[in-house]
């Protein structure tokens, strides 16, 4: 196999404790009028406060809207676009979750080109370079500052839709643990579940063939040299990190790694993307309006379970990256990992089965055949998916049956 890489990544990705403060030159190099997409609870924040006066004291006018809501509908993109054209904004900064992130991108987007979110759902939609965006994460979970996507929720599809363009790709991320030190619980929980599976299906992705049309024809391109690269340094740090994070919150030096692991796994992901897991967590997540990071936490083991004939080399080297130490064969390593998974995101309060997320069991031909349709992820999966082996998949993380992925498995691989 020839050696074959790329990354879609920020023009500047400064990371560590205290970087919030670099902040003011790098907004005054690329505007004079800034749009800040935040939300209300971060809005009446003092380090929010302290953000705007460095902004202020370096000559900028800013206008803040603070209406950013959880699963990001449409219509909350609309008031953002709005505010800023009022405010003749020429930069935007999202400070926030991935809402914020996604949120700041979008309206970037339209602040630029016009039109509404639906024009541009999709790959390759996006017409030409967006304001210039700056993103500053207060979570350790979607590595939104530094993909080339953003989700947001449309009532009229019943379902989460992805914008998905290189363009949209921030100029300046900056990463500070320091942001994540509030953080509940809870919200460790998911965010940090979510950048794990980012990780993970980053690293186990289908691998294209590299001709030079590959960069051009798909934004996630699969799994290549350096989004593995990546993808092995997110699993080190998030494995480590994201338990004691869970446990205390003001162990710094848990925030600090996790918060790495997830940027470096939105970089592995934004290049590579990820597959099977996030595609049944669309129509999961429509259905129960339960946290994304959860959903997709809870599918991870089935679909590892599901892929493992065709990426156990693979989920092996994902041990290995967690402190497993490798024992007997490949596909015994591989297994390992997949428990290994499964326990850590137990023992922070993931649901085990899709019925611990409030899925019924007749929503789950629906839900397979939703997921079939998300073919920009169901394309990037090792294992090749029909309508049949979605529907063992969906069933068996309902039931909680991984070995029926197993035997499925070995039926069916090459």
């Amino acid at each position: 196999m020839s050696l074959f890489g790329t990354l879609r990544m920020p023009r500047n990705l400064v990371f560590g404790a205290g970087q919030r403060h670099a902040l003011p030159p790098f907004a005054a190099s690329l505007g004079q009028r800034a749009l800040v997409v935040t939300d209300e609870r971060l809005a009446a924040d003092p380090i929010f406060a302290a953000l705007l006066d460095g902004l202020a004291r370096a000559g900028l006018q800013v206008r803040v809207f603070d209406g950013v809501i959880a699963e990001l509908p449409v219509a909350c993109i609309a008031a953002a676009v709005e505010a800023g054209r009022v405010h003749g904004a020429d930069l935007v900064i999202g400070i926030g979750g991935g809402s914020c992130l996604d949120a700041a991108k979008v309206a970037a987007l339209l602040l630029s080109h016009g039109g509404t979110a639906s024009d541009y759902y999709g790959e390759f939609r996006v017409p030409g370079p967006v304001l210039p965006l700056i993103c500053i994460p207060t979570t350790a979970g979607t590595g939104s500052e530094v993909t080339p996507v953003a989700v947001v929720t449309d009532p009229d599809k019943a379902l989460k839709v992805g914008i998905a363009s290189p363009h949209l790709i921030s100029h300046t991320a900056i990463c500070d643990p320091e942001l994540t030190y509030s953080c509940p619980p809870g919200l460790t929980a998911v965010s940090g579940a979510d950048a794990l599976t980012h990780a993970i299906e980053a690293y186990t992705t289908k691998r294209r063939q590299p001709g030079p049309e590959l960069v051009h024809e798909h934004v996630f391109l699969g799994k290549n040299a350096l989004s593995d690269h990546y993808a092995l340094l997110a699993i080190s740090h998030i494995s480590a990190g994201l338990k004691r994070a869970y446990d205390d919150g003001s162990d710094s030096e848990a925030r600090g790694r996790l918060m790495l692991g997830a940027t470096a796994a939105g970089l592995a992901f934004g290049t590579a993307g990820t597959a099977a897991a996030h595609a049944v967590q669309y129509p999961v997540g429509a259905m129960t309006h339960t946290p994304h990071g959860a959903g997709v936490a809870t599918l991870m083991p089935y679909v590892m379970t599901f892929n493992s004939g065709w990426c156990a080399p693979e989920l092996a080297e994902i041990g290995r990256a967690m402190g497993l130490v490798g024992r007997g064969t490949t596909e015994e390593q591989a297994a390992a990992t997949v428990d290994a998974v499964a326990a850590l995101f137990a023992a922070i309060g993931i649901p085990r089965t899709l019925a611990g997320l409030g899925v019924e069991e007749a929503q789950l031909p629906q839900i397979a055949e939703q997921s079939m349709g998300i073919t920009r992820l169901i394309k990037n999966n090792p294992r090749p998916i029909d309508d049949a082996s979605m529907m063992d998949l969906v069933r068996a993380a309902f039931t909680g049956d991984r070995m029926r992925l197993r035997s499925t498995d070995k039926a069916d691989r090459p």
